[in-house]
């Protein structure tokens, strides 16, 4: 099914760069665009902002994708584009698709084209610009992020489709599709069509368990070698350390199931095991040493059992209870098995007895 928006009005969601008196919006109205790099996830609309520059501007589109794309077909497109800006006086607007699939050599040859204005660059990545993009380019674009689709959005996005499909899909399905679709407007539409074709076969009209079925797994946004790698282990970290089981059992799920390598998990538990937890918990350090030899040993799925039950060992035993400290936060003399602040000394080995004893 393609349900691609023809114009601004129709375009759905990205408010944060496209909202009404926007810079953006206006530029593209006005037909004035500069060069830019539209950055962002998966069905959060780059392709489609760059066809509603294709549909509004005056200026000859040529679209490329760097996935296929070679040097010498771009140096065929600025060819192109300077005997037209001679002969007819005529703008070129260059869409270079996926443009993080271009090395070094392949984005150097753009520069002199939109250094002169003799192109007008609009490129467009899932990955961060900043490591994938040459610095001299990103000085001579504008960068726009994008963000993932609301589920408000996507009902939106999913009731068009149900008018192009000619089904009938009730609040409560339309928001399921919403929930299941992760944010992408693309894996929105497909599980609609998916579902709606298995109901059509049937004779029926969608259903709840066929959206499931169709849906399968929500998507899961995770790069282990981009800003999502940074991100949730940073997350991880920081409710490991503020003492939320859920939440660091969340994040390391997430993780594991991205493709996260387990050894670099463990080696950030035992950092934190070592530094943020210290002679708190001098078993932690222990038990965190002793899961990553398990995680070298372990499938993942193991490796991810035995991870989250360090965690939540760790977080119970750092949960205060009365009567017990931890050995940093008993003051005085203690002795196991009695509050702190009784008369007892330590119990003594039998050795240091006698030698008390003067035997």
């Amino acid at each position: 099914m393609r349900l691609r928006p023809s114009s601004l009005d129709e375009f759905v969601g990205q408010e944060q760069v496209l909202g009404e008196g926007s810079a953006l919006r206006l530029s593209v109205a006005a037909d004035r665009i500069g060069s830019m790099i539209l950055y962002g996830p998966p069905g959060s609309g780059k392709t489609t902002l760059a066809r509603i520059v294709a549909h509004t501007t005056g200026a000859q589109f040529e679209e490329l994708s760097a996935v296929s794309a070679t040097v010498k077909d771009v140096r065929e497109v600025l060819a192109a584009a300077r005997e037209r800006l001679g002969a007819e006086g005529r703008r070129t607007i260059l869409f270079l698709d996926e443009i993080h699939r271009f090395n070094k050599a392949q984005q150097d040859a753009l520069l002199p084209a939109v250094e002169e204005g003799l192109v007008t660059l609009i490129g467009a990545t899932t990955e961060n610009p900043y490591f994938e993009v040459n610095s001299a380019l990103l000085s001579r674009t504008q960068i726009y992020e994008l963000e993932p689709l609301s589920e408000e959005e996507l009902a939106t996005v999913v009731e068009r489709g149900t008018a192009e499909l000619g089904i009938d899909l009730s609040p409560d399905l339309v928001q399921l599709v919403a929930q299941r679709a992760g944010g992408d407007a693309r894996n929105a539409l497909n599980i609609l069509e998916l579902a709606a074709q298995t109901a059509i076969a049937r004779d029926q009209v969608p259903t709840a368990e066929q959206i499931e079925d169709a849906a399968r797994k929500r998507p899961l946004v995770y790069d282990k070698g981009g800003d999502a790698h940074y991100d949730f282990i940073s997350a991880f970290i920081k409710s490991m350390r503020g003492s939320d089981p859920d939440a660091s059992v969340y994040y390391l799920a997430a993780m594991l199931e991205g493709g996260e390598d387990p050894r670099f998990i463990a080696r950030r538990m035992i950092v934190l095991a070592s530094e943020d937890i210290g002679n708190a918990d001098p078993r932690a350090l222990c038990r965190d040493q002793g899961g990553d030899a398990g995680r070298t040993r372990a499938r993942a799925p193991a490796a991810a059992r035995r991870a989250s039950r360090c965690e939540l060992l760790r977080r119970e035993e750092a949960r205060p209870r009365p009567g017990l400290h931890l050995p940093s936060q008993r003051p005085g003399r203690f002795r196991r098995g009695l509050p702190t602040g009784g008369t007892a000394g330590p119990k003594l080995l039998p050795t240091e007895r006698r030698r008390r004893r003067g035997g």
